[in-house]
C-alpha cells in the first residue's frame, strides 16, 4: 500500500486536470497522457534485433486481428514451417559437410600438406557445430526426488496442455521463465526465476507453468531440435565473422574477407527469422491459451501485468544489492537472512499503484513493449487473453500445497539470495 508520505497530488500542466500519483512511479496525466513515457526508448541491439522485433509487432497486431474476427488460433504446420526445416537442415548439412571434408583430407593427405587442410576442417565443424544445452552447475538444479510436490503441479499443468513433463527444475535469478531441451536424448528443463516466481500469485504461477509447457506442440518450432539449434549455430557463425574492431594492418585486411560471409550469414539468419517467426508469434498466444486453461483467464492476464512491470522488480533488487555492498557484504548477510530479500522484494511489488500498471499498458501500445525480440508485443498478448469467455483454473492450488512447495525451494531461495546481495544483480 502506498504510504501518505509517497502519494503526491497536483495539476498536470498541459490540461490541468488532477493527478494523483506516487513519488516513486512516473507521475502523469491520464486524461491528456502528459510525460506517461519520459524515458526514450533503449535502442534495439543491431540490425538482426531490430527487424525481429518490427516482424515481431506486425506479426503481433496482424494475428491479434484474426482472433477479433473470429478466427480461432491453431498450431498448424504451414509452407513456411517446411521451408525453415528445409534451410535448418542445410545449415546443419554445412557442418556435416566440414566434418567429413575434415576427415577426408587428413585420410587421404596423411604425412603430407592434406593434413592441415583437414586439421583446418575438423576445428571450423568442431567450432560451427550445434550446441546441445546442458544443466548449468552454478544455479541450483532441481530433481523430482529433490521436490516431489513441485513435480507434481507441474505434471498437472502438463496433462492439462496435453504434453508431457519436465525432467530437471532449474531455479535462476531472471525476472522470467522458460523452457528448453538439453542433453542429446532431448529431455526437458523448465527454468523459473525467482524473482518473478516470488512476485505471482500462486494461481499466477500455474498460469506461467501452464504458457511455458504449452510451448510444446502448438508449433513453435524454435523450441525444436532442428530449427532450435540453426538458429543457434548460425548465431555462432555470426558471431565468429564478427570485425575485429579498430583493425590495423592485416586486420584490416580479415576483415575484408570477414566481410561476405557475414553478410551471407546474416541473410541466412534473417531469413530463417522470418521464416519461423509468424509460428512463433502464434505459439505465444497459444502458450497464452494454454495459460488460461491452466490458471484461468484471470490469472494469466495478471501475469501478462507483472511482465509489465518486470523493470520495478529489476530496480527494487538492484537496489537491494547496493545496500548491501554499502553495509559489508559479510555484514549484511549475517545482520538478515538472504532470504528476506523475497518478501521484501514481493511486498514492494504490491505496493506498485494501478495507475502505473496503466501507465505502462499504454506505454506499450505506443512502442510495442514486449518480453524479448520473439514476443508479440505484452498488451496484444492481453488483449487476446480477454477475447471470448473467461475461462476457469483446470489446476487449482490451496494453501497447504503452496507451504509444502516453499519448503522445497527454500533452499534455492536462499542461495539465489545470497547470490544476488553478494555479487550484486545485473537484470
Amino acid at each position: 500500500m502506498t504510504s501518505a508520505a509517497e502519494q503526491i497530488t497536483q495539476a498536470c500542466p498541459e490540461c490541468g486536470a488532477g493527478i494523483e500519483g506516487d513519488r516513486r512511479f512516473t507521475l502523469w496525466c491520464a486524461a491528456c497522457e502528459w510525460n506517461i513515457d519520459p524515458a526514450k526508448p533503449e535502442p534495439e541491439r543491431g540490425r538482426v534485433d531490430r527487424a525481429r522485433r518490427a516482424l515481431a509487432r506486425g506479426y503481433g497486431e496482424k494475428l491479434l486481428g484474426e482472433v477479433a474476427q473470429g478466427d480461432a488460433l491453431a498450431a498448424r504446420r504451414d509452407t513456411s514451417a517446411v521451408l525453415a526445416y528445409a534451410l535448418a537442415l542445410a545449415v546443419h548439412a554445412v557442418t556435416a559437410v566440414l566434418l567429413l571434408a575434415g576427415v577426408w583430407c587428413l585420410v587421404r593427405g596423411w604425412g603430407g600438406v592434406g593434413m592441415l587442410a583437414g586439421a583446418i576442417l575438423l576445428v571450423m565443424a568442431v567450432a560451427l557445430r550445434p550446441r546441445f544445452a546442458r544443466l548449468p552447475d552454478d544455479r541450483p538444479v532441481l530433481r523430482r526426488a529433490d521436490a516431489p510436490e513441485l513435480f507434481a503441479l507441474v505434471d498437472d499443468v502438463a496433462r492439462s496442455v496435453g504434453t508431457r513433463t519436465v525432467d530437471a527444475v532449474v531455479v535462476g535469478d531472471e525476472v522470467n521463465a522458460s523452457v528448453s531441451t538439453y542433453g542429446l536424448r532431448g529431455r526437458r528443463r523448465l527454468t523459473i526465476g525467482l524473482p518473478l516466481w516470488e512476485i505471482l500469485t500462486p494461481q499466477e504461477r500455474i498460469a506461467l507453468l501452464g504458457h511455458e509447457l504449452g510451448h510444446y506442440g502448438n508449433g513453435d518450432t524454435r523450441h525444436g531440435l532442428v530449427v532450435g539449434t540453426a538458429l543457434q549455430s548460425l548465431g555462432q557463425w555470426h558471431y565468429s565473422f564478427a570485425p575485429i574492431p579498430n583493425p590495423a594492418g592485416m586486420q584490416i585486411l580479415v576483415n575484408l574477407l570477414y566481410m561476405l560471409p557475414r553478410l551471407f550469414v546474416r541473410g541466412v539468419l534473417m531469413l530463417l527469422d522470418q521464416l519461423t517467426l509468424r509460428a512463433a508469434q502464434r505459439a505465444e498466444y497459444l502458450a497464452d491459451r494454454e495459460a488460461a486453461r491452466a490458471g484461468s483467464t484471470e490469472a494469466a492476464a495478471g501475469l501478462m501485468d507483472r511482465l509489465l512491470i518486470a523493470d520495478s522488480a529489476v530496480t527494487a533488487l538492484q537496489r537491494e544489492a547496493n545496500q548491501a555492498s554499502l553495509r559489508g557484504h559479510g555484514a549484511a548477510l549475517r545482520a538478515e537472512r538472504p532470504e528476506h530479500l523475497w518478501d521484501r522484494l514481493a511486498a514492494h511489488m504490491e505496493s506498485v499503484p494501478g495507475h502505473e500498471y496503466e501507465r505502462l499498458r499504454r506505454v506499450g501500445a505506443r512502442r510495442g513493449h514486449s518480453v524479448d525480440s520473439t514476443h508479440p508485443p505484452t498488451h496484444l498478448r492481453r488483449t487476446c487473453l480477454l477475447t471470448g469467455p473467461p475461462l476457469p483454473a483446470a489446476v487449482p492450488t490451496d494453501a497447504a500445497r503452496e507451504r509444502r512447495i516453499a519448503a522445497e525451494l527454500a533452499a534455492a531461495r536462499t542461495a539465489v539470495a545470497r547470490r544476488i546481495m553478494r555479487d550484486g544483480y545485473q537484470g
